[in-house]
């Protein structure tokens, strides 16, 4: 199921934007579930992460889309933002927010549907890289993309995940240099963080899903480049 949000104040458009969803779903055989939002501030008061992708109008009455985007990045590094404008020149305003593309108005089905597509591969590349897991009388698989941070726990590693905690066995160094390929990185000697989840720095933590994760002194600076350089591979 992909979470698409639908940020617009003009009806009509909410109406095409809709049509143009329901056919794709039904074209690429894929589940679909809307949310439309009619202002930049509705989106932001009822945010928590919850989106795969935003479909957002630039020019609304009271909070415009790009101010609505910047408000969304605080809380959400991964979320796909696609802008719907009549105006290039605030589409190209995007890269600020980290968007990933813009449809220009009028939308025709056949620009949106490549946009659309282009938003779902990015969504999927995510999800389709997969590892095992040692645990206790076996094991288990878990795509990269569900793995939050893992931690290391007296002699235990806590792997946190969209599914909740699990207790492996191993030791972090020999995590961390399997896992570092995948866009995980050390921001102290007890966490291990996929870079994919952290939405952001503050207080010298870094913040993933809600969480705030102590960096270390001696890794903060190494954290914060791994972390820049992982996010401008995103555009």
């Amino acid at each position: 199921m992909i979470q698409i949000a639908v940020v617009e104040d003009e009806q009509e458009y909410i109406d095409i934007i809709t049509e143009y969803l329901q056919r794709y779903e039904q074209e690429q055989n894929t589940k679909i579930q809307v949310t439309v939002y009619r202002d930049g501030d509705a989106v932001t008061e009822a945010y928590k992460a919850q989106f795969d992708i935003i479909l957002m109008d630039i020019q609304m009455k009271f909070v415009d889309g790009m101010t609505a985007a910047e408000e969304i990045r605080k809380k959400d590094s991964e979320v796909i933002i696609i802008f719907i404008t009549n105006m290039k020149q605030y589409a190209i305003r995007g890269y600020e927010v980290d968007a990933l593309d813009y449809i220009l108005k009028p939308v025709t089905y056949f620009a949106f549907g490549q946009k659309l597509k282009k938003a779902v591969d990015r969504l999927e590349k995510r999800k389709q890289i997969s590892v095992l897991v040692p645990v206790k009388g076996g094991m288990l698989r878990f795509n990269v993309g569900d793995i939050y941070y893992v931690e290391s726990r007296g002699h235990n590693l806590i792997y946190h995940t969209s599914d909740g905690e699990y207790t492996s066995y191993g030791t972090m160094k020999s995590v961390e240099e399997e896992y570092e390929q995948y866009g995980f990185c050390r921001g102290n000697k007890c966490y291990l963080i996929n870079l994919e989840h952290v939405d952001g720095i503050k207080d010298k933590c870094a913040v993933v899903k809600g969480e705030n994760l102590q960096l270390s002194r001696p890794r903060l600076n190494g954290f914060m480049q791994e972390l820049t350089r992982y996010w401008g591979d995103l555009k």
